[in-house]
């Protein structure tokens, strides 16, 4: 088990080993968290990209949205993610007869204290996996609006507060398939990032079989995951990164980018506010990923795409093309002036 570590104020009276206990703060902040990715990586073959903004939302006190074909490992990766920190896992199969209950819980009353109970459902955890969350209908997709904007759900007129940290991570499959249904576009806008889990390459796929096969009884070994992190050292890591530094440029140039999408040719509907802040929050935790004390436009250039691609709504023409919001959000990276300095 990792030790623990605590963010102390900084005396005004000695900066210099101020400056030092933040850097050390920072440095063993990006070990922690690159202990975890490491760790998942073990589990999860060919998947790097995605198992990084995962760790990032979760950094970032964000959610995710994963799109991908059935058997990519989508639900491994959670299940992996809660076992490193020891949280509590829940999954929740959305169908099109879930009620927005099932998810949330509800009043029952009790015949033998003639009174009514609160049973609470499967989103009072720390990791929620709503999983194949376009095969419910909208009214039962709203009912994660709450919990994933105010991290409380409110039953019978009373709220009560989910586990901590709390992520939830939906997982969808691609929107033509037969019986799914487009996600509201309030729902979309909680979700920090989006993320696109593909196919992984031939030689990791042949990793992964290796892996398998030699498995005593198959499966992919995740008994064998360690936990590494408690909750309360993942709200540490929460907090250490919202402190690191954001220069002036690096607002202005995150709103730019943002405001772009407003008024960009081929883009029906814009990104809102929202976006601003989820994405300054990812770069945040990427830069402590990387062991940065301040973000650059790297790191922001690097979050924008995950960030942006389900805010916005391309134009009926681009559509029809079979252009992708990627291809239009890399053309903004692309015109939009980064801070140089």
């Amino acid at each position: 088990m990792t030790e623990s570590f605590e963010l102390n104020n900084t005396s005004d009276k000695n900066t210099s080993t101020g400056d030092d206990n933040t850097q050390q703060r920072l440095q063993q902040a990006s070990n922690l968290a690159n202990n975890l990715l490491q760790e998942i990586k073990r589990v999860l073959i060919g998947q790097d990209a995605i198992i990084e903004q995962v760790l990032i939302a979760l950094i970032a006190r964000g959610h995710v949205l994963i799109e991908g074909v059935p058997g990519l490992g989508k639900t491994l990766l959670v299940r992996s993610l809660a076992k490193c920190f020891g949280g509590q896992f829940s999954r929740v199969q959305f169908t099109p007869d879930l009620m927005p209950s099932d998810v949330t819980g509800h009043a029952m009353f009790n015949m033998a204290k003639q009174e009514f109970e609160i049973r609470k459902g499967p989103a009072f955890t720390n990791l929620l996996l709503a999983d194949e969350i376009n095969r419910a209908p909208a009214k039962t997709q709203a009912a994660l609006l709450e919990v994933m904007q105010e991290g409380q759900i409110t039953i019978e007129g009373e709220s009560f507060k989910t586990g901590e940290p709390f992520m939830v991570l939906a997982t969808q499959n691609p929107v033509e398939q037969e019986g799914t249904y487009p996600l509201p576009e309030a729902e979309l806008d909680r979700f920090m990032l989006k993320v696109i889990i593909d196919y992984p390459s031939e030689s990791d796929e042949q990793l992964m079989l290796r892996q398998v096969s030699s498995q005593a009884q198959g499966g992919f070994g995740l008994e064998h995951i360690r936990t590494l992190l408690k909750p309360s050292h993942v709200l540490s890591l929460q907090k250490i990164a919202e402190q690191i530094t954001v220069d002036e440029q690096i607002l202005h140039y995150v709103v730019k980018l943002v405001r772009a999408t407003r008024s960009w040719a081929g883009i029906a509907r814009g990104a809102g506010p929202r976006a601003c802040i989820a994405l300054l929050a990812a770069a945040r935790a990427y830069a402590l990923l990387n062991n940065n004390a301040f973000v650059t436009p790297d790191d922001v250039k690097k979050m924008f795409i995950p960030a942006l691609r389900h805010r916005i709504l391309l134009s009926p023409e681009l559509a029809i093309e079979g252009i992708a919001a990627e291809r239009i959000l890399n053309n903004i990276l692309l015109q939009v002036e980064a801070p140089r300095n």
